[in-house]
């Protein structure tokens, strides 16, 4: 795996959590319990923290990062789609940021909402509990409430795929 020190900042990643051999972690991050993070995902922590809740999977190509303004918290349960960028923002519990999507510094998702694919969610952004933010610039959803336990699925089928990947991968070259 590539994880790294960088200076006296260490990466805490709980026993349970799985990193893929080809992902990246530098610094400052913090992997509870459950976490899983996929091939090509970055989580670079040289300015500030980042802290990924139990269960939550950063999916392939996923790029997170922080500022000393704006640590990243995604909390426990989510889902972090193929290819999203995550800077400096919070993300609650339950949710759903949709692949290619992109979270700027400074915005919240509230617990249980859905970043659709493709979205850019701008500066200071907030998104409430158990609402869809879609498009370009990020707009909520009117009229909709996301149902409870919408990754519900999602999570414990990548929570099967890491144990999977940690008994199972092997590399041939």
């Amino acid at each position: 795996m590539a994880i790294y020190a960088l200076g006296e900042q260490e990466p805490d990643i709980h026993p349970d959590a799985y990193v893929h051999p080809d992902a990246v972690v530098i610094g400052n991050v913090t992997l509870a319990a459950g976490a899983s993070v996929w091939p090509q995902a970055v989580l670079r922590a040289d300015y500030g923290t980042i802290s990924i809740g139990a269960g939550t999977n950063i999916q392939d190509g996923t790029v997170i990062h922080c500022t000393p303004i704006d640590p990243t918290v995604i909390g426990s349960g989510c889902v972090v789609g193929h290819a999203a960028h995550i800077e400096g923002s919070t993300i609650g519990n339950d949710c759903l940021i949709a692949s290619g999507s992109v979270v700027l510094n400074g915005s919240v998702i509230g617990a249980g909402s859905v970043v659709g694919a493709g979205a850019v969610v701008p500066f200071k952004f907030e998104v409430p509990p158990r609402r869809m933010a879609l498009g370009v610039p990020a707009k909520i959803r009117d009229g909709y409430e996301v149902p409870e336990g919408h990754v519900e699925m999602n999570v414990k089928m990548y929570s099967a795929n890491a144990a999977y990947y940690r008994d199972a991968l092997r590399r041939l070259d």
